[in-house]
């Protein structure tokens, strides 16, 4: 819903999610690094920026977005038109791909360092075809309703089988790419595609079936660039005096000494930049809005503020990335390296996946959708601690191959196989969010530190070679984020936590059976206080009467009260003692001198309640009164706390 209080909101959140990162940053640069970077204030103003830039995003994505892919998928549905749900999602996931700032940038360094091998264009066109193939496949399986565990072990197989025929150059680039195919805004609307044909289509559930298109967009890339590597190192000869890019160290230092040129034009520039990357959506999107279905656009107005805000939201999101995150990250990645201690490596690596991840606008619109259509099983704040701490293990370890060496093939394959165990175990609705989750980590936040991470380590650790140890990070950063999110689902799930809905149907079904057991004479019925619920149960009570002069009334009270009594029912007495009992027609007729309080409690408290009475109203002594208890049965009505019981 567009309004003050809901960007208010988000703005909170946002500035919460950011920061981990400048924690993490000002603890590496002024702790181990100990240095204050030269653009500080720059670096703060770029924070800044994306906070705002991001709530503005998510904003624009409830408003915009989600509502638009979620109608078109059930206006497909409910007109049964399988093949133009196919076109859109072919058109869909090719024309978001191919336009993929992450992926221009990957598929140019991969090019560089590939002796002219790959094609930057080449290979952003197969990733691209891919991603629409996925779509396609993902948007097959929701209208067949397979289960999704069928097609994601699969595909592992097919990429395992691939790996073991492609060439080593391009093994960690294919597995790479898998992660950055998915945009922050290619991700939103595919999971709204999903969610709305699974919403719509009878028998399908939204949670099972509605997720999962992103992880088959996260897959085949890894599958379609390892056969494409197998092409062009068979096919294709190197060429010699290719320009490459710039060592690292030189790129860090250009980066280092150069701040945002924040001027009109570079603004001008990016906001463009952005309207690009958001165009093929727009455009597809309003072609199967009016010229395949015919159909205008429920709250027009609402929706173009909607893809404003996305448009502006980024734009401000990347500005204040390059002001201030990107250049600090790149030289804080090689300034680790100079250090004689691959701890220090590992810990930023782990807590920068973190800390970016927790920031990333993808995971952040996913988790909310998690959490609404699973009826607030899934917490979505959890669920993205959880993918977080994924993505942190797997660029630790990510590091931990680059630094000693090592094949990543086995690496991922082991990974795949905890994956598969892992998807029988945990429960079935976790299972779809759990493989989606490996594509949303890696977008516009985490992808560019991730891999000038890995390839300022593998291009000054000695004997590491970037084409073939740089890549992989990203890969990494997919992976584990599976894991953790599965074992959320199987933690859930032994702590018994269920959704709203849920809880109002066990919540009616124990009302029921308590009505049914109130009937039954042979059990105490009581209300339990605060809940709005009764309980029926074969347990043993007494009255304790307290019959004492109406001075001693308050202290009477006190003291039951703290030994533990509840509700008392207080009556009028008019005691008589041996004296008065002689010439009691005298007496007949005046005020009542006593009262007499009458307590109902579990039997078990009668001893420590006329105990504190009889002491402290010195029953046994001087003092006036009288105690004592008896059973009861029939017990109906009485409220008590649930601590009473």
């Amino acid at each position: 819903m567009l309004s003050i209080a809901s960007f208010l909101k988000l703005l909170k959140e946002s500035f919460r999610d950011l920061l981990p990162i400048i924690l993490v940053i000002m603890f590496f640069q002024l702790a181990i690094i100990q240095s204050v970077p030269e653009n500080w204030l720059s670096t703060a103003i770029g924070l800044a920026i994306v906070g705002v830039g991001l709530a503005v995003f998510l904003l624009g994505l409830e408003v915009g977005i989600f509502p638009v892919g979620e109608g078109l998928a059930s206006e497909f549905a409910r007109k049964g038109s399988i093949k133009w749900i196919v076109v859109f999602a072919f058109m869909i996931g090719f024309g978001t791909t191919v336009a993929e700032p992450a992926l221009i940038v990957i598929a140019q360094k991969a090019a560089s360092i590939s002796d002219g091998r790959i094609d930057a264009n080449t290979l952003r066109l197969v990733v691209a075809f891919s991603v629409g193939f996925a779509i396609v496949l993902g948007v097959w399986r929701i209208v067949k309703g397979h289960p999704i565990h069928y097609y994601i072990i699969a595909g592992y197989v097919m990429v395992v089988t691939a790996t073991g025929f492609a060439p080593k150059e391009i093994v960690g680039l294919a597995y790479d790419l898998g992660g950055v195919t998915t945009s922050t805004v290619t991700v939103p609307l595919v999971a709204a595609l999903g969610i709305g044909l699974a919403s719509t289509i009878k028998g399908r559930n939204p949670v099972l079936d509605g997720f999962g298109l992103i992880a088959f967009a996260s897959l085949t890339p890894m599958i379609f660039v390892q056969f494409y590597g197998m092409f062009v190192y068979e096919f294709v000869d190197a060429v010699e005096n290719i320009p490459v890019l710039a060592p690292i160290t030189e790129a860090v230092a250009i980066n280092n000494s150069v701040e945002f040129d924040f001027n009109v034009v570079n603004i001008l520039k990016g906001l463009i930049g952005v309207i690009i990357d958001v165009i093929p959506i727009l455009g597809v999107i309003l072609f199967f809005q009016y010229v395949i279905l015919k159909k205008s656009i429920d709250n027009l107005k609402e929706v173009i503020i909607g893809f404003g805000l996305v448009i502006i939201g980024l734009d401000a999101f990347i500005v204040g990335l390059e002001m201030g995150l990107f250049s600090v990250g790149e030289t804080m990645a090689f300034e680790l390296t100079q250090y004689d201690n691959n701890i220090i490596i590992y810990s930023f690596g782990f807590l920068i996946g973190f800390s970016t991840t927790m920031a990333e606008p993808s995971l952040t619109a996913i988790a909310k959708k998690a959490k609404e259509i699973s009826d607030g099983k899934i917490n979505d704040f959890i669920l993205r601690l959880f993918v977080a701490l994924g993505v942190a293990i797997g660029i630790s370890l990510g590091a931990y191959r680059i630094v000693v060496g090592g094949e990543i093939v086995y690496y991922i394959m082991s990974g795949y196989l905890f994956v598969i165990v892992l998807t029988f175990m945990a429960p079935k609705y976790i299972v779809p969010i759990a493989y989606d989750s490996g594509g949303v980590t890696t977008s516009t936040v985490t992808v560019p530190l991730v891999a000038a991470l890995g390839l300022g380590l593998a291009t000054n650790i000695a004997g590491r070679d970037p084409l073939i140890d740089g890549f992989g990070l990203i890969a990494f950063a997919s992976l584990f984020p599976m894991l953790t999110v599965m074992l959320y689902g199987i933690i859930t799930e032994k702590m018994g936590i269920k959704g709203e809905h849920e809880r109002e149907e066990r919540h009616m079904d124990e009302l029921r059976q308590a009505i049914e057991h109130a009937n039954d004479m042979g059990l105490s019925t009581v209300h339990i206080h605060g809940t709005g619920q009764r309980h029926s149960y074969k347990m043993p009570f007494s009255a304790v009467h307290v019959i004492v002069p109406r001075k001693n009334q308050d202290k009477a009270l006190i003291a039951a009260r703290d030994a533990g009594a509840g509700g008392v029912t207080i009556m009028d007495a008019h005691g008589m003692g041996l004296n008065e009992m002689d010439n009691f027609y005298n007496r007949l007729h005046s005020e009542p001198t006593d009262v007499n309080l009458m307590f109902i409690v579990p039997t078990k408290k009668v001893d420590h309640i006329i105990f504190s009475v009889m002491h402290k109203l010195d029953i046994i002594g001087r003092g006036d009164g009288i105690s004592y208890s008896y059973p009861i049965s029939h017990l109906k009505g009485l409220t008590l706390k649930s601590s009473d019981l």
